[in-house]
């Protein structure tokens, strides 16, 4: 199993905010259906502010490229995503039409001792 922690901003306006989280407390089945079938085992997201922040634990063989061809050829997935682009503000240092940046882990406890 691989981690991956990724990072987003929100449009910073707490109605849109609220919206956002009401929309991840029903995902849509076939959302569900893409993210598992991608080899996404685990997905959580967490917020602070108009920070968020997302963990996957994936099967080893995972792959963001893969990922990112079954996402385009998926209609449903990318009516999700121009839904969520809404409420979503790419980070500083995303590049151009970069939504999820991943994350640099710098500390593991378990790494440590």
């Amino acid at each position: 199993m691989k981690r991956y922690c990724l990072a987003l901003d929100l449009v910073d306006d707490p109605a849109m905010m609220a919206e956002y989280e009401a929309h991840h407390q029903a995902i849509w089945p076939d959302i569900a259906a893409s993210i598992t079938g991608s080899g996404i085992l685990q997905m959580e997201i967490y917020r602070l502010g108009n920070r968020l922040f997302m963990i996957m634990d994936t099967q080893d063989d995972f792959s963001f490229e893969l990922k990112a061809q079954m996402d385009a050829a998926n209609p449903t997935v990318q009516e999700w995503e121009g839904l969520m682009w809404k409420y979503q503000q790419a980070l500083p240092m995303a590049q151009p039409g970069e939504k999820w940046v991943l994350m640099k882990k710098i500390f593991d406890l378990q790494e440590s001792k």
